[in-house]
């Protein structure tokens, strides 16, 4: 257990980059480096986070400490990985509120921002040579890149390819070996119009969105500009900004902003109350998927409906990346700390939370000589 929450404690001061570069760490730490999972488990864990609502990456800490510990396993990981980034946008929220502005942080990304990019790179490889081990995938998982770029919803994009993968299995399967497989479908929750920002209102907001958002924080954006914004007016539109900004400058998971919101709208108690609403659901159905997971191996058909799952979740995160190299790679000095981190990666055991911490100084010496 010490091990289990030194590890995400760790992990939720270092893991910057959004959750592609979460997924990337978590598998540099737990599968290569430690072994707690094979690198099938860890597809399989990846490609059934995809398909639930809520922080993907938070919820694969989770089902990583409950593969480990059961139930207290996946409790410990989730807190352990939230409480860093928790804190971190909390102290922003304080600043923004005492000061008027956030602190600035461009220096820092600048030098962390191409280091988890070949992080990202490292694992997206590790993972493929496992994910794409016949044919089908191989055409599975191009289809799914493509459908990903020209932006078709991630569930979409999964559950095509798990099916797709499970039919294509039935056909192959002897007659005596074919079983039907139930599809999953995602929960969904509605919160009435809420006049006032109380604390009550504030935990069923975020608990709202805690299960219905799909996606990353970006997809959580709309949701909050939605509501919050154009709803109910309880931020403006530069607050909102403000507060995504906030939970992208910290490491861990995005969705801390709704550390950041509830303290604005409500201090101490709502930063709590809406950290509280936003991630509680994740904790319910990372549970759930310990059992499914179990059960969905037990046919070649559920197998190979969980293959069709995973190459397509390597394909939504290929997407990602390349989004992510266009925002990291902007100049020769971040192109040139990028190659390096690569060739570090592939050739020496560094581990990545040096990697990113030293990437971090190198930008601020960078930035504060004015190079480049």
């Amino acid at each position: 257990m010490r091990e289990l929450a030194a590890f995400f404690l760790r992990l939720g001061l270092t893991a910057f980059g959004g959750p592609a570069a979460h997924v990337a760490l978590m598998e540099q730490e737990a599968v290569q480096r430690r072994g707690w999972l094979s690198h099938e488990a860890f597809l399989d864990l990846l490609g059934l986070t995809n398909l639930i609502p809520g922080p993907g990456s938070t919820q694969m800490a989770m089902g990583i400490g409950y593969q480990r510990a059961g139930w207290l396993g996946l409790l410990l990981g989730g807190l352990c990985f939230i409480l860093p980034a928790a804190l971190l946008t909390l102290a922003l929220a304080w600043a923004y509120v005492r000061f008027g502005r956030l602190p600035q942080a461009q220096g820092l990304l600048y030098g962390i921002k191409p280091v988890v990019l070949a992080i990202v790179f490292q694992a997206l490889w590790n993972l493929g040579r496992t994910a794409f081990k016949s044919r089908v995938l191989w055409q599975l998982g191009t289809l799914a890149l493509g459908l990903s770029a020209l932006g078709v919803h991630p569930v979409v994009v999964l559950l095509g390819g798990g099916l797709a993968s499970a039919w294509w299995a039935r056909l192959q399967a002897p007659p005596t070996e074919k079983t039907a497989l139930g599809a999953l479908s995602p929960l969904g929750l509605g919160v009435a119009g809420l006049p006032s920002v109380g604390l009550l209102g504030l935990f069923l907001a975020f608990l709202k969105f805690g299960v219905v958002v799909f996606g990353s924080g970006y997809v959580l954006l709309a949701f909050l500009k939605a509501d919050l914004v154009d709803r109910w007016h309880w931020l403006t539109q530069a607050q909102l900004l403000d507060a995504v900004a906030a939970g992208q400058v910290t490491p861990g998971p995005v969705f801390t902003t709704a550390t950041f919101i509830g303290y604005l709208l409500h201090g101490w108690s709502g930063a709590l109350v809406a950290t509280l609403g936003i991630f509680l659901p994740s904790f319910l159905m990372v549970g759930g998927l310990g059992s499914l997971q179990a059960r969905l191996k037990r046919t070649p058909q559920s197998r190979a409906f969980l293959d069709g799952i995973n190459v397509g979740a390597l394909a939504l995160m290929v997407t990602v990346t390349a989004g992510l190299a266009r925002a990291a790679l902007v100049d020769s000095g971040s192109l040139l700390l990028g190659l390096l981190s690569v060739v570090l990666l592939l050739r020496t055991k560094l581990n990545p939370t040096w990697l990113v911490l030293g990437g971090g100084v190198v930008g601020l010496m960078v930035r504060g000589l004015g190079r480049f």
